[in-house]
């Protein structure tokens, strides 16, 4: 039983695919570390939209998907940009995701954290932005999630330097009523924040931020870092006050990130996890035993997909996420909000498909080798 699969030169190859999962079963909670899977949402295949339109969510479907998480013990991260927010997913989309991800987690006892940004304005005066991000906050206490301070491209468009982000920041951490989490996404995520915290220069902008964090210790439960410089983070989490956590969002480098030194470790918090899901749980299950040896050899294999999946163009990511969603039997399609289930090449695809197959983590592999087929006979490629 084998699946010809393309490759970026043109070629096929014959792939022969698993045929037993790798099995994972939901266990304990975790002790030694807190860690967030940001989600996808499930686009409503059915829906008559076009990709200007605000988005079609299958709100069952996505909630599922939700529950699966939590029964592994992971939190979610609901509505960043995992979830296609700020493309495809616009603020009104975001806000029902948040209300209705939110009751979820109080109904199956579930940890949520959702984000909180500036997406229903373009652009506009630092007040409007601080109003927009203040509207947000207020719908994500509501709930009552914690809520994720994310980058604002309002602001990276808008502020003159670093005094900016420290007004506009130190304002909503003194009226937040519950600690958050701060998130410094890099330009590779979203080329519109390049310069964040008031400089293209990421040593002058790791200064702010942690001026930002400094002169609030008790408003920040901690921070969220996606610039995939392992280096970078390890020496920032080493400047946090006592009690303020790093959650990593470093894709490329989490296996030794959450591992950690003699100094210290990194939480999580990352759009991987939601393919990786029962996997990566299961690893921190075994770094609670101490095993840190075990807990890598765990999530070291996975890396390479990883850093496949978040190539770049690096913001198209949710594409493979979504893909692998599909052909685990988490949703019946493989159609996204936006239409971007176009944004990766089939060779992409294909090889995203090869790398999850061969790390079991399709539960039923025969499904996936059967959807994986369809979507290549749309392209032309027969068995």
């Amino acid at each position: 039983m084998t699946i010809r699969l393309p490759s970026a030169d043109g070629s096929l190859r014959t792939y022969e695919p698993r045929t037993e999962p790798l099995h994972v079963s939901p266990g304990t909670p975790f002790t030694s570390r807190t860690v967030f899977s940001a989600a996808h949402v499930v686009a409503d295949p059915y829906a008559d939209v076009s990709p200007d339109s605000p988005a079609a969510v299958d709100w069952d479907a996505t909630l599922a998907f939700r529950r699966h998480l939590w029964s592994h013990g992971l939190g979610v991260a609901e509505a960043m940009d995992t979830a296609q927010r700020g493309m495809g997913l616009d603020w009104a989309g975001a806000a029902e995701l948040i209300r209705r991800s939110a009751a979820e987690a109080r109904s199956v006892g579930g940890r949520i954290a959702c984000g909180v940004g500036t997406d229903q304005i373009t652009g506009g005066s630092l007040a409007e932005i601080r109003a927009a991000y203040e509207e947000q906050l207020a719908v994500v206490e509501e709930s009552g999630a914690q809520p994720i301070l994310m980058a604002s491209r309002a602001l990276a468009a808008a502020a003159s330097g670093p005094e900016d982000y420290l007004e506009i920041y130190g304002r909503l951490l003194r009226q937040s009523a519950e600690p958050v989490i701060l998130h410094w996404l890099g330009p590779m995520f979203d080329p519109a924040l390049e310069g964040y915290w008031g400089s293209a220069d990421l040593d002058a902008a790791t200064e702010t931020f942690l001026e930002v964090v400094a002169a609030h210790p008790d408003k920040v439960d901690g921070i969220k870092v996606s610039l995939l410089d392992a280096r970078r983070e390890i020496d920032l989490r080493r400047r946090l006050p006592r009690g303020v956590r790093c959650y990593t969002g470093d894709d490329f480098n989490y296996p030794e990130l959450i591992a950690g030194d003699d100094q210290g470790f990194s939480h999580a918090l990352l759009g991987i996890f939601d393919p990786l899901g029962p996997l990566a749980a299961e690893a921190v299950r075994v770094l609670d035993t101490g095993d840190t040896a075990g807990f890598r050899s765990l999530l070291d294999p996975t890396v390479e997909l990883s850093r496949h999946l978040f190539q770049t163009p690096t913001r198209f990511y949710k594409t493979g996420v979504v893909l692998l969603a599909w052909l685990a039997g988490h949703q019946s399609h493989f159609t996204m909000v936006g239409g971007l289930q176009s944004a990766r090449s089939l060779p992409h695809l294909a090889r995203a498909y090869e790398l999850a197959d061969a790390l079991g983590l399709f539960p039923d592999p025969k499904l996936a080798e059967e959807r994986m087929k369809n979507l290549l006979s749309l392209y032309g490629v027969t068995p």
